[in-house]
């Protein structure tokens, strides 16, 4: 998102999920988490980050992973098993198409219908980078994508265990990453296209 994550603590008489919602309600347009019993609020993305979102749905729906088995999807919440109220909400998601049927609640989905997730970093890349990934590795999300616009890199995690994941990979512009084929389909990455887009365009 566009600017750093802010972490509040709730008061000791309301619910995580209440002070979640009035903050969705006071600042319309924000992205509110609850991570690790925490809440992070995050304002709007920016016009480059909203740009390598778009660049980054292209592949996968050409690979035919939106429409029959897969869906593409931005902005789906999905629940955490870490805490009761927890949840994450990623950039970009791959899911099983019969996602419907395993809703929660508050428009959360069981982790089991998400083959893949993605991230694309701004000023809180350190949560996309750190609390994300465990996060995501505990609720056993197969394949976790981070778009690190900060460092100007790709990350692919792979194989979640216990609080991590058990292969993180890291490329530079240059490569051609192969993304697994549990997702549903041969999905490849430009990492340098991709990284192109995520940054602020100039008029010349």
């Amino acid at each position: 998102m566009s600017a750093a994550a802010v972490e509040q603590q709730p008061h000791d008489d309301i619910s995580l999920t209440a002070l979640a919602e009035e903050i969705m309600e006071r600042h319309p347009g924000y992205r509110v988490e609850i991570i690790g019993g925490q809440i992070l609020v995050t304002p709007s993305p920016d016009a480059a980050h909203a740009w390598a979102l778009t660049d980054l749905v292209l592949p996968f729906a050409m690979a035919g992973l939106h429409g029959g088995e897969t869906a593409v999807l931005q902005n789906i919440s999905i629940w955490l098993p870490d805490a009761p109220e927890d949840f994450a909400t990623p950039d970009l998601c791959v899911v099983d198409a019969d996602i419907y049927d395993h809703h929660i609640e508050r428009n959360c989905y069981d982790p089991v219908v998400f083959r893949l997730v993605v991230e694309v970093t701004s000023n809180n890349w350190k949560t996309d980078l750190h609390t994300k990934v465990t996060a995501y590795a505990n609720a056993k999300v197969p394949v976790y994508v981070i778009v690190d616009r900060k460092h100007q890199r790709l990350h692919v995690l792979t194989d979640p265990t216990e609080d991590d994941y058990a292969a993180h990979r890291v490329h530079s512009p240059g490569e051609m990453v192969a993304l697994p084929d549990s997702i549903g389909a041969k999905v490849k990455l430009d990492v340098a296209e991709i990284l192109k887009a995520g940054q602020p365009k100039t008029n010349d």
